[in-house]
């Protein structure tokens, strides 16, 4: 089975092909021969997913799948949420929105953070949602130099390093977006 990932962001592609191993085969937009930067226009991670995978549904006619992530902080309202990837501005600069994070968590004492991952799979015209939800605490500072987004600032609950600290294969064990694949690649076995 071969589903096209409507995703630029190589971070997320090797992620998932470390998740779903040899289970199907995983065609990236960039080998699909498509380049376009789809919108994120929406208020809910699940509206943003469907808008990707449909989009690129529309495109190629092959069955798709797309995710749409973010860190949801209690202590700020659910930001940085849907704007996880620009909430510091349109330049989607990772070091810029987790310091804006940082800053505005400065004195809080209600460190609790979750990453949601939702993903939006549309198959022969119709469309299936999955869902992770890695929760946590946010750090005072920058801690590793692996993964990307917000992982060095994120401690999974039951873990001692961030994200950024871990090994993918760690991280893909408590990670939000892992356990949303996980469910993905359970659903297409049940129906291979």
């Amino acid at each position: 089975m071969k589903l096209v990932f409507a995703t630029n962001n190589e971070n997320k592609i090797r992620e998932i092909r470390s998740v779903l191993g040899n289970s199907f085969s995983i065609e990236t937009l960039q080998e699909a021969g498509i380049d376009i930067d789809i919108p994120e226009p929406h208020n809910t991670l699940e509206a943003n997913a469907t808008e990707k995978s449909d989009t690129i549904y529309t495109i190629t006619g092959k069955d798709c799948f797309s995710e749409d992530t973010g860190l949801e902080i209690p202590a700020l309202n659910g930001a940085p949420g849907v704007l996880s990837a620009r909430y510091a501005g349109e330049q989607k600069s990772a070091d810029d929105n987790i310091a804006k994070v940082l800053k505005e968590m400065e004195g809080k004492e209600d460190r609790r953070a979750n990453f949601r991952t939702v993903i939006s799979l549309i198959m022969d015209n119709e469309e299936f949602l999955f869902e992770g939800i890695c929760p946590g605490t946010i750090l005072h500072e920058r801690r590793g130099s692996k993964g990307f987004g917000y992982d060095p600032i994120f401690i999974p609950d039951g873990a001692t390093q961030t994200f950024a600290e871990m090994e993918l294969e760690t991280k893909n064990q408590y990670s939000h977006r892992a356990k949303a694949f996980h469910k993905l690649v359970a659903f297409l076995k049940e129906i291979k």
